[in-house]
């Protein structure tokens, strides 16, 4: 039998982020671009008996294998459910605790860190993502990955929180101003409680705290 996934729920209704992120780009992003990653990936999958059970190893096999069809589908697929525990419809102070530590450590500052994603997403070229991720050791970098491409394939890095810079993710509400999108999640969207329990996830060496529902 295939292995086969849903659309996970977004974990917020979906005008909750509204006026920063519309109902209608977010209905826009999750019904309709997020779907259709999903539906893509199973429709490859439906050829592929043996794959998989779980979205995180279709996605590194389809990487280690030269898949790119299979890849470019369920990384994005992965890339999405990430994205979307990383927003918060109610406003986080920022972090605290390892995770703030950290940030000071890498940044010098929080407000270093918030200024550095900024930068990294605005100067970003076309379609991707900018991730801040840790190695096992506790220590967290920034990296922008273009197009599909996903930190879950290199077993260094595990990811804390992401923003989606794909067009389709801003323009109904931003247009061409990513930087103001980046702002605002920055701001008022990021889900640090959940960046976290990433964080203390990939300190302790176990699994990653974040599964893609099965």
């Amino acid at each position: 039998m295939a292995t086969t996934f849903k659309l996970p729920d977004l974990p917020f209704p979906s005008n909750a982020l509204e006026p920063s992120i519309s109902r209608t780009t977010m209905e826009t992003h999750h019904g309709k671009h997020h779907a259709a990653y999903i539906k893509k990936t199973n429709e490859i999958l439906a050829e592929k008996p043996n794959a998989p059970a779980t979205l995180e190893e279709v996605v590194r096999l389809a990487k280690s294998e030269g898949d790119k069809k299979l890849f470019n589908n369920a990384a994005q697929a992965w890339n999405h459910a990430f994205f979307w525990n990383s927003l918060s419809p109610e406003a986080q102070s920022g972090p605290t605790g390892g995770l703030k530590a950290a940030l000071e450590r890498a940044f010098k500052s929080v407000d270093g860190f918030r200024d550095e994603f900024a930068a990294k997403g605005a100067n970003h070229f076309a379609s991707g993502w900018v991730w801040l991720v840790s190695d096992d050791s506790g220590v967290v970098k920034l990296v922008d990955l273009h197009d599909a491409d996903t930190p879950i394939t290199d077993a260094s890095q595990k990811p804390l929180l992401v923003c989606d810079v794909w067009e389709h993710a801003y323009y109904l509400d931003y247009k061409n101003d990513r930087g103001a999108f980046l702002k605002v999640f920055l701001e008022k969207l990021a889900n640090w409680r959940f960046a976290e329990a990433q964080y203390e996830a990939a300190r302790s060496g176990g699994s990653d705290a974040y599964r893609f529902p099965s």
